[in-house]
């Protein structure tokens, strides 16, 4: 997959991070110029803002429509910021085409349906538009990346991804789950591909945009996404994950863009370690399993079942806590250990001749 820049005159792709500004929702003409024109004040160059919102209910806010993009042709006018908008239907693509609408993005609700994505494909056939594409609601890479491919079989090679986090019952902390492996995995698959973060969207609370992004940068994202308003408390859509421009400045001024090129041999010397102890993991899960072999045999000879569930739970609560004594999370060791009981298990299902 052969990507381009996406390249916008006078934005320098190069410097980390680009920054993705505007309200959640346009909601009036004065509202999106007045938040425009603060950004606009902090050498920030493009603008977002929903102009159709797809929502989780019927009823809500979904968003001004048409007349929204002309208010977009205002903020380019005006301003001399590039814009962007969500599309999710070839009715929305042709619309903001025609308004000259420079960065479309697709989101979540959309990745997460192919027929959908499809559609939008196959009406930017010949159009040369930067066009970033959110994770789908759900985890699953294969479907954030069937959608890319989906965006580059019409042609499209200005193509990035925006990491807005996944949807889950535990509400605790995040609005959505950073689940940060997945797209270090796409970026290990696509390492061309650039990687916005929306951290108003994986936090869903003020509080929590500056650690998110900080993350973001830690991790060699490309650039962020983040919600700007003139007046995030009167906002007509997600006002908890909305800041200021003000606060926007301050935000982006506390970050630490730190040096992605290796500069010392102590590093080197750091990750050949970290080698040698990857080496010694995978010969002590090796020696595991053969000893789960072991146990298979023993359980088939014997007539016992392969799950011994008192055993499984022993395991999961001793291990946790003397993980804790060696400063490593109790569920870090608990996913670990689920992970290894699981191939065990498959091990000597083949074993009982269950399982090929």
């Amino acid at each position: 997959m052969e990507l381009k820049p996406i390249v916008l005159p006078g934005v320098d792709h190069l410097q980390r991070p680009v920054i993705i500004t505007g309200p959640c929702s346009a909601e009036s003409e004065a509202q999106v110029m007045e938040t425009a024109y603060s950004i606009a004040a902090k050498g920030i160059k493009i603008f977002r803002a929903g102009i159709w919102k797809p929502r989780t209910k019927p009823g809500g806010f979904e968003g001004v429509g048409e007349i929204g993009l002309q208010w977009l042709k205002r903020v380019k006018k005006e301003t001399g910021m590039f814009v962007a908008t969500e599309v999710a239907t070839r009715d929305h693509v042709f619309e903001a085409l025609n308004a000259d609408v420079d960065l479309f993005w697709i989101g979540a609700r959309t990745t997460v349906n192919p027929f959908a994505v499809q559609e939008i494909a196959d009406s930017l056939k010949g159009m040369d538009i930067p066009v970033l594409i959110k994770n789908p609601v759900n985890p699953d890479l294969e479907l954030w990346i069937g959608a890319i491919e989906r965006i580059y079989g019409a042609g499209i090679r200005r193509i990035g991804v925006i990491h807005r986090g996944f949807s889950s019952y535990d509400k605790k902390i995040y609005r959505n789950l950073p689940l940060w492996h997945i797209p270090i995995e796409l970026r290990r698959r696509m390492p061309a591909l650039p990687i916005f973060c929306d951290p108003s969207h994986i936090g869903g609370k003020r509080e929590l945009i500056a650690p998110l992004s900080q993350q973001a940068m830690d991790l060699s994202f490309d650039g962020l996404m983040i919600e700007s308003h003139c007046n995030p408390d009167s906002a007509w859509s997600d006002k908890d994950q909305q800041i200021t421009p003000d606060v926007l400045d301050y935000v982006l001024n506390l970050l630490v863009i730190r040096n992605e090129v290796q500069t010392t041999e102590n590093l080197s010397e750091l990750r050949r370690q970290i080698d040698h102890i990857d080496e010694q993991l995978l010969e002590l899960l090796s020696k595991r399993m053969r000893i789960s072999r072991e146990i298979g045999v023993y359980k088939k000879e014997h007539n016992m079942p392969v799950l011994q569930s008192p055993r499984y739970s022993e395991i999961l609560e001793k291990r946790s806590r003397m993980g804790e004594t060696m400063e490593l999370n109790p569920d870090f060791i608990k996913n670990i250990l689920k992970e290894i009981h699981e191939e065990s298990v498959r091990q000597q299902m083949i074993i009982m001749g269950n399982e090929k």
